[in-house]
């Protein structure tokens, strides 16, 4: 499988684990304080060719991924689902310790964040779908993220990101249906 945009990602290693899965390039941040200079190539590389943010599901992964977001419009986003980034033994979470299955599954459902954002489900619908507060709405965020192929969210800022992902209403139902259909079989 070979791409043609950029990947932007953390390090070295996810470096590594991207080549195992893909053909193609990247741009390493080198940590979470991502200096101009990476700014500049990934503005550089977004014009000619796109570019996919991929970061770790943690919160300085987030945290790149929005300080590029920021300052750099139309990148892509892939997301990969915490279970799939565990390092062996369980010391570890990232992009370097995913299978090259899960990652060209991640990239193969990388999707835009929508620059004009229409309110299609409220915060009335994550309440009323137990998202927010209440037992067990962490693990149902947590799942709805890898149903939409999202990313994980706390509850305050799942709103914000089915928005600019532009999650429509029957995406979001049939989503919590599967959710649903899955807790009735524990």
């Amino acid at each position: 499988m070979k791409l043609r945009e950029v990947i932007v990602v953390e390090g070295k290693d996810d470096t590594v684990a991207i080549k195992r899965a893909v053909d193609a390039d990247t741009i390493e941040t080198n940590g979470s304080a991502v200096n101009q200079a990476t700014i500049e190539k990934i503005k550089r590389v977004q014009k000619t060719r796109g570019v996919i943010i991929f970061t770790d599901p943690d919160f300085p992964g987030e945290k790149i991924r929005k300080t590029i977001e920021q300052q750099v419009s139309g990148c892509k986003h892939a997301f990969l689902p915490k279970e799939a980034a565990i390092a062996k033994g369980g010391k570890g979470l990232g992009v370097e310790h995913a299978h090259p299955d899960a990652i060209r599954e991640a990239l193969k459902d990388a999707h835009m964040m929508q620059e004009t954002i229409t309110e299609e489900i409220t915060q009335e619908d994550l309440i009323t779908a137990g998202l927010i507060g209440g037992t067990g709405a962490k693990e149902r965020r947590e799942w709805l993220g890898k149903l939409l192929k999202i990313g994980y969210t706390n509850g305050k800022q799942l709103h914000k990101r089915l928005m600019m992902f532009q999650i429509s209403k029957q995406e979001f139902a049939e989503a919590l249906e599967v959710i649903r259909k899955e807790k009735t079989n524990e």
